[in-house]
């Protein structure tokens, strides 16, 4: 016989055991619809691209102007760069005399010298203490009429000595020197901090800085805010040093020198410097902030400067 009171229990058990398994199918069928409708879509596994090639360093430069290939066989094997002294001045006395290059020649590093020299001519200054060439004598010949001060014609002739010897050289005899002498230019290029570098592509690229330099006609004014005289035009002023130390030479004496430039420059490339060709018609000049039109060199000036390297060390010379 079954005790009711127990009955009850029971019944209530079951009851709530079967409440509770549906309440927890009931959890489960809403979860599986969650996530069946409305759980975020899980991302793929990033897939890893594949390594991407490194850029190839880039080609080193190509020559532009290489020296002849048969200037490159020495018969005499050359000294050592920094024995080389006696060598060149023993060359070049052949060439322009024993007296000319003990007058003009500073007798020691040499090749270091000019090669620093070379290079810094097409860009702003030049290192005065590293010039092969002695100083030329005197000071800057200036004439002064109240407060305006401008460059005197008798600075031209300071440099009368120097021009004798360059109208006595022979471009085709310099150039046979610099081609055998090259080794000694190359070796003290990259020393100066151009490996692998072509010394003779600067060279020419320092004769084409001289032979742009503006025939500048007339009195050329100067200032001197410190020791040194300045060009007052400032677009003179932002010349090259070579420029401007042919333009302080005199347009006759900068003449001379062009001419041989450009024969010594032929000899030593394969091919002679391009002609530009005449203009159709003159470009309009560069305008100000104002609207007014301005030159961009002074009246007399023939020829437009090409741009400067960077900026190289040394001292900047005085006109």
């Amino acid at each position: 016989m079954w005790n009711k009171a127990t009955d009850s229990e029971e019944s209530f058990r079951d009851k709530a055991i079967w409440w509770s398994a549906g309440i927890v199918i009931a959890a489960a069928i809403a979860i599986g619809v969650y996530y069946r409708y409305y759980a975020p879509v899980p991302l793929p596994p990033a897939e890893h691209p594949a390594t991407a090639p490194q850029p190839a360093a880039p080609p080193a430069p190509a020559i532009q102007h290489p020296i002849p290939p048969a200037a490159e066989q020495q018969q005499t094997p050359l000294p050592p760069l920094d024995q080389s002294d006696p060598v060149v001045r023993d060359s070049l006395s052949g060439l322009l005399g024993k007296p000319a290059v003990a007058k003009f020649l500073v007798p020691h590093q040499i090749v270091r010298d000019f090669v620093v020299t070379v290079d810094n001519l097409p860009r702003k200054k030049v290192a005065a203490e590293l010039r092969p060439l002695q100083p030329t004598p005197g000071d800057t010949a200036v004439d002064t009429q109240g407060s305006s001060t401008t460059l005197s014609p008798q600075n031209y002739a300071r440099y009368a000595a120097l021009m004798d010897v360059v109208r006595s050289v022979d471009p085709k005899a310099l150039a046979t020197i610099y081609f055998r002498l090259y080794p000694l230019f190359q070796q003290a290029y990259e020393n100066l901090g151009y490996p692998g570098k072509y010394f003779n592509d600067r060279m020419v690229q320092a004769i084409d800085s001289l032979l742009a330099t503006p025939d500048v006609q007339g009195p050329i004014d100067l200032v001197r805010p410190k020791v040194f005289y300045q060009f007052a035009d400032p677009r003179l002023e932002a010349l090259p040093a070579g420029q401007k130390l042919l333009i302080r030479m005199g347009p006759q004496n900068a003449s001379i020198i062009k001419k041989k430039l450009q024969e010594f420059r032929a000899a030593i490339t394969a091919q002679p410097p391009q002609a530009a060709p005449a203009p159709q018609s003159s470009p309009a000049p560069p305008q100000d902030n104002s609207g007014a039109q301005t030159n961009p060199l002074p009246q007399g000036t023939q020829a437009t400067p090409s741009n400067p390297p960077p900026q190289p060390q040394g001292a900047q010379s005085p006109p």
